[in-house]
């Protein structure tokens, strides 16, 4: 009797165990939350991490002592719209952290049974629209409402998407770029920008994930001309730095509007396409030309330093920063301290 009660104890106690989703993720509640808050942080979200990964090295130097070292945003002061289907796929949810344009994070209508049907979450942070600042508050904002709705839910990591409408979509590409270990794909809805210009690349090491496994829907209104024209140079930048996963969906007799529930449905169906099965030899070669490019680039500065042309060298220095970002961070900070010493 004894050694009954024994084993049905350590049953007991073993239970709350075996309810737990794989990964120690624990589940929460369903439906829509117009008001959700959530209290974890990560180092992701973090100034130093965030320049590192989304601001050109000089930038990221001359801007260093102004970049807070510790949390950027208090979430105790922060809300979140967030909308969870009531059944998870076998795999875990998806998810779509969402950057509204708007001070307003609501859930567009009839979005709902698009996401039921993909088993995909929806969450936005409140008061991070296009007025606010995309360092301080919008991205490290998208960041958190991913770490807290990954902790809080079974997701799969491999269904996590960042993306956004307007000036939301712009910063949602930014995001994806700078952290595709955590987003996978980006849907970006009438605003997008070249990289390599107007969003910086990464370090090295990310940018060959982004080129590797990111996948990047553009849906955008027929009649938006445009952002539809935007889209277009946005998508030949990305075909330049060696980045195919693209795909383009767009509303019949729409304009800058948001997506409808049959665009949003397509564009999930893309997002959910593995990723892009490019000829690797055509991917190498491609990197080989920008590597070249690169090179070609350095040099000039080298030379120009060698004759002692410091003007000169400053300013091609300053556009080799601006086009190739992190991906030549050390060849940037190098130069940067042999100019320094110089003087």
């Amino acid at each position: 009797m004894l050694r009954r009660t024994v084993r049905l104890l350590l049953s007991v106690l073993a239970l709350p165990a075996l309810l737990q989703p794989v990964g120690g993720t624990a589940a929460g509640p369903t439906g829509l939350e117009g008001d959700a808050t959530f209290g974890d942080y990560d180092t992701l979200s973090a100034g130093p991490e965030l320049a590192r990964r989304s601001l050109s090295p000089l930038n990221a130097l001359r801007l260093r002592a102004q970049i807070p070292t510790g949390r950027m945003i208090d979430l105790t002061r922060e809300h979140f719209t967030l909308y969870v289907p009531a059944e998870a796929p076998p795999g875990g949810y998806g998810l779509l952290v969402f950057v509204s344009p708007w001070p307003s994070a609501p859930l567009p209508a009839h979005w709902a049974p698009i996401l039921d049907r993909h088993g995909m979450i929806f969450v936005s942070a409140a008061n991070a629209g296009n007025d606010a600042h995309t360092f301080e508050r919008r991205e490290p904002l998208a960041l958190l409402a991913a770490h807290n709705v990954m902790m809080r839910y079974p997701v799969d990591p491999g269904r996590v998407s960042v993306g956004g409408f307007s000036g939301g979509a712009r910063v949602a590409g930014r995001l994806a770029l700078a952290y595709p270990d955590l987003f996978r794909g980006a849907l970006l809805a009438a605003g997008s920008d070249p990289i390599g210009e107007a969003l910086p690349l990464p370090p090295a090491d990310l940018l060959r994930r982004f080129q590797e496994s990111s996948r990047l829907v553009y849906l955008t209104g027929a009649r938006d001309e445009f952002h539809a024209a935007e889209d277009r140079r946005s998508q030949q930048s990305m075909r330049d730095w060696c980045v195919f996963g693209l795909s383009s969906e767009t509303m019949p007799w729409s304009g800058h509007d948001e997506a409808d529930p049959a665009a949003l449905d397509r564009a999930f169906d893309d997002l959910a396409k593995p990723a892009p099965g490019r000829d690797p030899a055509a991917l190498e070669d491609c990197r080989a030309r920008v590597e070249r490019d690169l090179a070609t680039q350095v040099r000039q500065v080298e030379v120009s330093l060698a004759d002692g042309k410091r003007d000169a060298a400053w300013a091609l220095l300053v556009k080799l920063d601006a086009r190739f970002g992190g991906l030549a961070a050390a060849r940037t900070l190098d130069l940067a301290a042999k100019l320094a010493a110089s003087q």
